[in-house]
């Protein structure tokens, strides 16, 4: 039992005194700051600023630092409750949140669960106190470019390995490693302070692709970092992702955010972590599960009202309902079972709850 779920059994679904306060704080934040400037931000296209400082006054940046380094050691579960509470506010918001707080767990609470030597995990300890420090004490926060295009006709066997996570290249200099790739669909583009980049280091003869996979931090402001193209998309236009293109951008070796070839191997066991997105649209889901009761109920301006309600649009909402609560119970069974390694029954699991949301 730890502090984050305080659960023994995955299917307790009552929230621990804990989680029930930082639910508490991202539902207020999503009703009094974030939902009454969403519209504008989605209209314009611009980044949530605001929402980021209001985050960060609430601690919200640190949610996924080890409580040993001075965050709140929320665990995958207790993010994925906030995660939701915040999609009900400003869904860009929730997305591009989940690129930061899902970059804290794979330097926190993932890389802890994955076994490595004890010289590269001492290592890895020291590297992350720092940037640990920065969240906690800086409020920066991280953007995380993970997808890489392809050209026209081909697919993801366009790269030789690890598909279209590394593209990206990394070669070996003194102190360090220059990185060249070209990243898209980059959210917090031009916004974040760092950006988490996979890639994969070249030139190293006949060593296996999982232990050259590298994770990077990459300052926005480096030389040989740009933000390019247009960024004009119907919905969740407040994440900002544009392309990323990097071109020999030095990176010291204390740019490590994952110990070489630590990524790889999470990228291959996480099963989870893809449902860190499933958050966001379970809670986008839920807001307009309920905005659509509220219409129907007179609730909204201009709503027509209970008299209008007919026996069709009353099973309509039936069905909603049970929809939501059979994909909100699939979901938040799947996510109390987000542990490292995982068993064959709750990668598949997880996996069905991502689809289903």
């Amino acid at each position: 039992m730890n502090r984050a779920s305080g659960r023994r059994r995955p299917m307790d679904m009552r929230l621990t005194p804990f989680q029930q306060e930082l639910v508490d704080r991202a539902r207020r934040l999503a009703v009094e700051r974030f939902a009454p400037r969403a519209a504008a931000l989605d209209r314009e296209a611009a980044f949530p600023f605001e929402d980021y400082d209001d985050l960060r006054e609430e601690g919200l940046l640190a949610l996924c630092v080890p409580e040993a380094h001075g965050g709140l050691g929320a665990d995958f579960e207790t993010y994925c409750l906030v995660a939701e509470q915040i999609a009900r506010g400003n869904a860009s918001t929730a997305l591009t949140y989940n690129m930061h707080c899902l970059t804290m767990m794979l330097m926190g609470e993932m890389a802890d669960r994955y076994d490595m030597p004890a010289e590269k995990r001492a290592r890895h300890e020291r590297l992350r106190a720092e940037k640990f420090r920065e969240v906690v004490e800086e409020g920066v926060f991280y953007g995380q470019p993970h997808s890489e295009p392809v050209e026209q006709g081909e697919t993801d066997t366009a790269f030789s390995v690890g598909g279209r996570r590394f593209g990206t290249e990394a070669r070996r200099v003194e102190g360090g490693y220059r990185v060249t790739g070209r990243k898209f669909f980059v959210s917090l583009s031009g916004a974040a302070d760092y950006f988490a980049t996979p890639a994969i280091l070249v030139d190293e003869g006949d060593m296996p692709w999982i232990e050259r996979t590298l994770y990077l931090k990459v300052p926005r402001g480096a030389d040989g970092v740009a933000f390019e193209g247009e960024w004009d998309p119907i919905g969740m236009r407040a994440t900002v992702s544009r392309e990323m293109r990097l071109k020999d951008v030095f990176i010291p070796d204390s740019g490590d955010i994952l110990p070489p070839g630590v990524f790889g191997g999470l990228y291959l066991t996480a099963s989870h972590a893809p449902m860190g997105f499933s958050a966001t649209f379970l809670g986008l889901a839920v807001e307009a599960s309920e905005t659509a009761l509220a219409y129907l109920q007179g609730g909204l301006a201009g709503a027509p009202g209970r008299p209008s309600i007919s026996p069709s649009a009353s099973n309509g909402v039936a069905e909603m309902l049970l929809k939501l609560e059979a994909t909100r119970s699939l979901f938040y069974h799947a996510v109390s079972e987000a542990k490292l390694p995982p068993t064959p029954e709750t990668r598949q699991r997880a996996r069905a709850a991502h689809v289903t949301v």
